[in-house]
């Protein structure tokens, strides 16, 4: 529960998501397409929901995604997702998100991800999660922000994003920071309403 009174949770992508989720990428196609990873030398071209979701459910089945839609009062608004996951003796992941441009300046994205980074730190058993920022996406910058997300410097090109290869900001949080001495003790969701 979002101190608003709002219901936000994080749930799988679902069949009769389609309608919704389509409709929310036509009308915010301007808004994300400058954020988008993209494939060095492909045409960028719309992704189908079918394929979206075959993939989606893949990579979860083989452990190397844990795929989530934002849903606030039971309306899609984005998608957050743990991505890149490593098991053994790195257990981490990278979290990545999105929001229909409607929606941003309520506090979804910032109360999404600290209960994707809970989830993965305190119940799915990985050790760390890294979000990386592109430096000129304020919006998101605001958000580990304000979660506090330790930053470990820029990485230059590491991703490919809106056709070019782009600087990312680093962030990451580490299980520990979530248990009794952490910066975070108790989770980011218990640190986010201690805060008010």
């Amino acid at each position: 529960m979002l101190p608003s009174g709002r219901l936000l949770t994080l749930r799988p992508l679902e069949r009769a998501d389609r309608p919704g989720w389509e409709s929310l990428r036509r009308r915010n196609e301007t808004w994300l397409s400058p954020w988008e990873a993209t494939v060095p030398g492909e045409v960028r071209r719309p992704l189908s929901f079918r394929r979206l979701r075959r993939g989606l459910d893949l990579a979860a089945r083989e452990g190397s995604l844990l795929p989530f839609v934002i849903d606030v009062d039971g309306e899609l608004v984005g998608q957050m997702q743990l991505f890149d996951i490593v098991w053994g003796s790195r257990a981490s992941g990278w979290a990545g998100y999105w929001l229909d441009e409607g929606s941003t300046g309520r506090g979804y994205a910032t109360w999404a991800l600290a209960t994707l980074v809970d989830h993965a730190l305190l119940s799915a058993g990985l050790h760390r999660v890294e979000v990386g920022v592109r430096p000129e996406n304020v919006a998101s910058i605001a958000v580990v922000h304000r979660l506090g997300l330790p930053e470990e410097g820029l990485r230059r090109g590491l991703m490919h994003v809106d056709g070019q290869w782009r600087d990312h900001r680093c962030f990451a949080v580490l299980a520990e920071d979530l248990r009794p001495g952490g910066y975070a003790a108790g989770g980011l969701v218990e640190r986010l309403r201690r805060e008010g």
